[in-house]
């Protein structure tokens, strides 16, 4: 098929199935959603290069193909194979795809969670009948007993009660610290509960972390000292982060290693905006973890112990 320059996009927002990536055109022009395994497939409507799948044009004609998957491992969940880049839902609640042997799953229900407010004093998760995700309803209680729990959430103020109009001033900010890296080298992600939105609703945050390149050289330590606790790299660097690079380069700080058995691990921390660069050409930005200082420590979590994986220990003084 010819393609036309200027591009001409369609002006609604693209709208593609859950776990379905956005991928350019054969024309580099317009973003369209990617056909997935088993479905048909031309230069204008590529296959899903994210998990592996390309367009095969011996077995159907006339400018049309099917999309395969490149050989990989068979994924086994509950007895059932599934092949290596095909998509499928174990549940309602989830979109899976098998990637050369691992499974990965994003979540089709939200996960967030509700603070009462003036508005909703009782607020209470339902599962309705013919809806696969639990609804947050909001119950009415008494005047006495919506003032209390209101004031749970909201400063109390004498001057004037809480306005529905007025959430945010009146909201009573409660924000969790940041969990540990769920990786212990490479980039991994961070994540918190905060209540600090205009909703005044309580919501999961992630931010990106690298509490070490998993191929930081390890530095000698000073005489008469059994740690090194942050070195910075020789040279700035880009951060990678799903095959997107940051915009610009950085010299950040990572936690160091130990010669008597202690972990090295973040102890003060800053959350900053990075922007990426997709090869497609996309930008996004994502908040990350900047080390300012680690801290050694006997309290390490044991190799494939889920429970201790993401340490005991929490991070403080964090300054957006």
């Amino acid at each position: 098929q010819a393609c036309t320059y200027p591009c001409q996009c369609p002006s609604q927002p693209l709208q593609c199935p859950a776990g379905t990536s956005h991928v350019l055109d054969a024309c580099g022009c317009c973003k369209v959603c990617a056909r997935q395994l088993g479905e048909l497939c031309s230069l204008q409507k590529p296959c899903d290069h994210h998990k592996g799948l390309y367009c095969d044009f011996s077995k159907i004609h006339r400018g049309s193909g099917i999309c395969l998957a490149h050989e990989g491992a068979t994924c086994d969940l509950l007895g059932k194979i599934y092949h290596n880049g095909e998509s499928f839902q174990p549940t309602c609640k989830l979109q899976c795809i098998c990637m050369d042997g691992a499974i990965g799953c994003i979540p089709l229900c939200s996960d967030d969670l509700r603070l009462p407010s003036p508005e909703c004093p009782n607020p209470r998760r339902v599962k309705f009948r013919n809806k696969c995700c639990e609804e947050w309803i909001c119950e009415e209680g008494s005047e006495e007993n919506r003032f209390e729990t209101a004031m749970a959430v909201f400063r109390e103020d004498p001057a004037h009660k809480p306005e529905l109009n007025n959430l945010q001033e009146n909201c009573l900010v409660q924000t969790t610290e940041w969990s540990a890296c769920s990786k212990s080298c490479g980039m991994g992600i961070s994540a918190r509960v905060t209540n600090d939105n205009p909703q005044c609703r309580l919501e999961k945050e992630t931010r990106l972390c690298m509490v070490r390149p998993c191929d930081f050289p390890m530095e000698k330590t000073k005489k008469g000292k059994k740690c090194v606790r942050t070195p910075k790299p020789r040279q700035s660097l880009h951060f990678e982060f799903s095959g997107c690079t940051s915009t610009r380069s950085y010299r950040p700080k990572f936690c160091g290693s130990c010669t008597d058995g202690r972990c090295c691990t973040p102890y003060v921390t800053s959350t900053v905006e990075v922007e990426f660069r997709c090869p497609e050409g996309d930008f996004f930005q994502r908040k990350m973890m900047f080390i300012k200082m680690c801290s050694c420590h006997y309290d390490c979590p044991r190799d494939n112990d889920i429970f201790l994986a993401t340490y005991h220990r929490r991070m403080i003084g964090d300054h957006v």
